[in-house]
């Protein structure tokens, strides 16, 4: 036990030495380590500079440098050009691929298609082309397509934005149809009872009462989603039926049927009621124009007005909204109130513009298409007017396609819905061919279905 060293001088021994080093060399080790991470962590910071410089540069371009049209088709569909157009081209090269298969040349070929793959080429390139062509033709290929083409797109305008407006409050008004029937009743009631006033009281009138009809069947669903709760997609639903249902009792009843007549069909609009056509031999009238002006008044009333904020407001978070003194309950009403009104007038349009009498029917699913047309505008006023077009256009080039080439109408819904499918979904386009996500984006797509 004597022998052993203290404790103390334990570390006096041979390791004393080689202790300084070793702190030394500790020391210098962590030194360079954290040169190494200071001089990596600086280089991964200069790297993400400069992709960020790179991606504010392209946004910039995107920006500053696009085009009108670019702009514009950006503000209406939420996305680029380029990414539009291939929406169309997929949804009409899956169309011709579904106007092929249904046509027995093509099947037959496909018999055989081992043997001569080229006769089912062909065949195929034969039909699709003969039926868009037509299709093209036929709403855009003269003066008479052309007006075909803006006669349909009339009331669909008006039913998308009766749809639109809204959506923008979180509302999804399904009732279209029973708002453009009670509309289209009121404004045929008034155009054949008052046959002795001058046009410029006699229109406005009947074009009034129509709106005005919209309007409060539009309001019925809006107060009671105010005051009760009830949800706008059950009882707009409920008022379609009503609407069909009491418009062919009226009609079977003297206050509109002809005396003379034992099917349900009105007595004639006066002309003094009815809209006046651009070209005495064309069906084009001022309802087109009415449709336009109503779509830039509800523009601003949505995008550059009080109420517009508060609409927008209240869909995106009613909550919110009436924590800053919103009231959501009247601002539902009144789209609703909105929404009603424009189908009310979709409805006068094409009672007092195309077809002169009501009649059983005369609705043919022009509420129903409004949905269709809103969805595919995403909410957008500016989109919806466009989509209406495009429908109306879709609608008079798919009667010259059947008529032509005996293609079903029903291929001319699979293009509409095929459209819609791929201008909805941009991602999947960008998918499909591959294109890189563009920096331009616009306002959110209104939330629907009240959420």
């Amino acid at each position: 036990m004597s022998g052993s060293p203290p404790p103390d001088e334990a570390p006096q021994g041979g390791t004393d030495p080689a202790t300084p080093d070793a702190a030394t060399h500790a020391d210098q080790a962590p030194e360079r380590d954290g040169s190494s991470t200071a001089t990596l962590t600086e280089d991964e910071r200069a790297a993400e500079i400069a992709a960020a410089d790179e991606r504010a540069r392209d946004q910039g371009t995107i920006g500053l440098e696009a085009g009108f049209a670019e702009r514009f088709v950006a503000a209406v569909t939420g996305t680029s050009v380029l990414v539009t157009l291939l929406a169309f081209v997929a949804a009409f090269v899956v169309g011709g691929i579904v106007i092929a298969l249904s046509d027995g040349a093509t099947q037959q070929a496909l018999g055989y298609f081992t043997a001569r793959p080229s006769d089912t080429f062909v065949a195929a390139w034969e039909v699709v082309s003969a039926a868009y062509v037509a299709l093209i033709t036929g709403s855009l290929g003269g003066r008479s397509q052309i007006s075909e083409t803006l006669v349909s797109a009339t009331p669909l305008i008006l039913t998308g934005l009766a749809v639109a407006v809204p959506l923008r409050a979180g509302l999804f008004n399904i009732g279209g149809e029973g708002q453009v029937i009670a509309g289209g009743m009121v404004a045929g009631l008034i155009g054949f009872s008052f046959p002795g006033l001058p046009l410029v009281i006699h229109l406005p009138f009947a074009l009034l009462g129509g709106l005005l009809a919209g309007a409060l069947y539009g309001w019925v669903p809006g107060v009671l989603k105010q005051r009760t709760g009830a949800h706008e997609v059950i009882t707009t639903i409920m008022l379609n039926n009503i609407g069909v249902l009491t418009s062919a009792y009226l009609l079977s009843t003297l206050l509109f049927r002809v005396p003379e007549r034992t099917d349900p069909i009105s007595r004639p609009v006066a002309e003094s009621a009815t809209l006046p056509r651009f070209v005495p031999e064309l069906r084009v009238n001022v309802g087109i124009v009415i449709a336009l002006l109503l779509g830039v008044l509800i523009f601003w009333l949505v995008e550059r007005s009080a109420q517009g904020f508060e609409l927008n407001a209240v869909g995106l978070n009613p909550h919110a909204a009436t924590t800053s003194g919103m009231d959501p309950g009247r601002t539902v009403m009144r789209a609703m109130t909105v929404g009603g009104a424009l189908a009310g007038t979709a409805g006068a349009s094409v009672i007092l513009g195309v077809q002169g009498r009501i009649t059983t029917g005369f609705s043919a699913g022009l509420g129903f298409d409004g949905i269709t047309v809103a969805l595919l505008g995403r909410g957008r006023i500016g989109g919806t007017v466009a989509a209406g077009l495009l429908f109306g256009a879709l609608k008079s080039g798919g009667r010259s396609m059947q008529a032509q080439t005996g293609t079903s109408l029903d291929l001319v819904l699979v293009i509409q819905a095929l459209i819609i499918i791929f201008v909805a979904a941009p991602g999947l386009v960008r998918a499909i061919f591959r294109v890189r996500a563009e920096e331009l984006t616009t306002a959110q797509v209104a939330k629907g279905w009240g959420s």
